[in-house]
């Protein structure tokens, strides 16, 4: 009963790597995907405050026949602000907000690719959409008549359908996670643990790699290999090992998996390292 529980508190799903690795991640609640968004609006209201304070010393300089420009101003910088907020720290290394950082969440590609800037555009563009365009709505009625109230009634059924959408979807996706083909996972801040490439495995140190089979992969792959490694997985380990070593030229047995992956990595990551100070930067795999 105890693991049906959990399981309904933090679905996990699939995620399959362009490597063909499937790294299983834990669908973020509702609560919590609550809670970053109220931290991130918290610190957005207290930057829009200092904006505004600043305005209003604007207009002190400028006088009262600057109010108006001065107001279109501040409307454009406080849109700007409440969406890249969102761009730039999702579209980050980490894919989080401060607030889901604070959390433990972040967003993720369903594709199981990297996520791209597109994706993170979309789905916060749409932000604007199911929150902010509401909000604006009942904030702009005029006063309290039969209109205004329509208007406030309107403008709080067009929030809540949208805020409670994330209800009422398996993968707990926004209509922007659903348009950006994003969701929103548990990132669970890790102890922190051993260097990866000082760990000691006496089979791993039969293996040895030359400049070319370093130089198949990037930082990118090193870090996707370093969280294989750290998960423990055997089928993974077995599967990412293949493909290395079919990469490379390499033929590993199945018990050597590991210390494979492990001699690699240490070599990879002080290849990688060698080539930064020279100024040579091998994002990916792809890179040249």
């Amino acid at each position: 009963m105890a693991t049906v529980r959990r399981a309904t508190l933090a679905p996990t799903r699939p995620l399959i790597t362009p490597e063909g690795v499937d790294l299983r991640i834990k669908l973020a609640d509702a609560g919590t995907r609550a809670a970053a968004f109220v931290l991130d609006v918290v610190i957005i209201t207290t930057a829009a405050i200092v904006i505004t304070i600043v305005a209003l010393f604007g207009l002190r300089g400028i006088g009262f026949g600057g109010l108006q420009p001065l107001f279109v101003v501040w409307i454009i910088l406080i849109f700007l602000l409440r969406n890249a907020y969102f761009i730039a720290f999702e579209a980050g290394r980490r894919a989080a907000t401060p607030g889901k950082r604070i959390v433990g969440i972040r967003v993720a590609s369903r594709s199981g690719a990297g996520l791209s800037v597109d994706q993170v555009i979309a789905r916060n563009l749409m932000r604007e959409i199911e929150i902010f365009l509401p909000l604006s709505i009942i904030a702009g009625r005029g006063g309290a008549g039969v209109a205004d109230t329509l208007t406030t009634i309107f403008g709080l059924a067009w929030a809540l359908l949208f805020a409670l959408f994330p209800l009422f979807n398996r993968d707990r996706l926004r209509i922007g996670d659903l348009l950006a083909g994003t969701w929103v996972v548990e990132a669970p801040k890790l102890k922190l643990v051993e260097d990866l490439s000082r760990r000691q495995d006496p089979v791993a140190a039969r293996f040895r790699f030359s400049p070319a089979q370093l130089d198949a992969y990037g930082i990118a792959e090193l870090h996707k290999l370093e969280e294989v490694l750290r998960r423990d997985d055997y089928f993974a380990l077995k599967t990412v090992a293949d493909m290395i070593g079919k990469k490379i030229g390499v033929t590993i047995e199945a018990p050597d998996s590991r210390a494979f992956l492990t001699a690699y990595y240490g070599e990879l990551r002080a290849h990688l390292e060698r080539k930064l100070l020279l100024g040579n930067r091998k994002a990916d795999k792809h890179a040249r």
